[in-house]
């Protein structure tokens, strides 16, 4: 059972693409979606659709040929990645091999790991939060996957965003372990009241959270809606077509 410090709540932002247009090699692109302040958004569909693209727009990583990208209704289009209300946590969890599991844990907080009382505070209660207690010292090669990108997702809430975004964060897991992970993700939310958009390529997993699902399909959204909805058999049939013959559990 993971123990819960106290600690200040972080709070979500709205996020929306606005008619935002971005061409990826010869597939052009047009986002419009909005996703409401501390809720839990899935992005899926398939491969080359622009799943990580949008991910990317938010983020700042990309920039679009037009269009707007608002966070906390605030014009983010042409705001550098460092400066927008964002954090990001990617399948491979870019942990540094010679750094302890403190050490990558406050780059989050600070890149020169120049750490006073207080970051040294956030990084334990970070550290507490995701299950890591005890393994402060320890080097990542000594860590599980899964305990690798706990260190990653405690390194994005030191950072202390409204936002987090997770680029199939937990597909080299399995089954099992993504469960788990999907879990901790929703205690997090629950604690903080985070906005968490989630791209992933396993439609089931935006049925472990209460998420509201965004398909998208050439560059564009398809089909948005509470999950459980989209993925019944009352969903919509591009949706059904793409699913196949997965069961999902409901």
């Amino acid at each position: 059972m993971i123990e819960r410090p106290a600690h200040k709540t972080t709070g979500g932002a709205a996020i929306r693409l606005d008619a935002v247009r971005f061409d990826y090699g010869d597939m052009a692109m047009r986002f419009d979606l909005a996703i409401e302040p501390s809720s839990i958004a899935t992005i899926i569909g398939p491969s080359g659709a622009g799943k990580s693209t949008v991910l990317n727009l938010i983020a700042g990583f990309e920039s679009p040929l037009s269009g707007r990208i608002l966070i906390d209704n605030e014009d983010m289009t042409n705001v550098d990645p460092s400066r927008r209300p964002v954090s990001m946590v990617f399948q491979d969890n870019n942990l540094f091999a010679h750094l302890d599991v403190a050490a990558n844990v406050g780059l989050g907080r600070k890149p020169g790991l120049r750490l006073d009382e207080a970051d040294q505070s956030a990084i334990h209660d970070a550290i507490v939060k995701v299950g890591l207690a005890g393994k402060e010292k320890r080097k990542p090669q000594a860590l599980s996957g899964g305990e690798r990108q706990r260190v990653a997702i405690a390194r994005a809430l030191v950072r202390n965003r409204p936002v987090l975004l997770l680029d199939e964060a937990f597909a080299s897991l399995g089954p099992a372990l993504r469960q788990e992970m999907l879990d901790l993700i929703g205690q997090l939310q629950g604690d903080t009241g985070m906005t968490i958009v989630m791209v992933t390529h396993h439609p089931e997993e935006a049925l472990r959270l209460p998420s509201i699902l965004f398909f998208l399909e050439n560059g564009h959204v398809a089909a948005s809606g509470p999950a459980r909805d989209l993925l019944s058999d009352r969903g919509p049939s591009l949706l059904r077509k793409y699913l196949g013959s997965q069961e999902l559990s409901l």
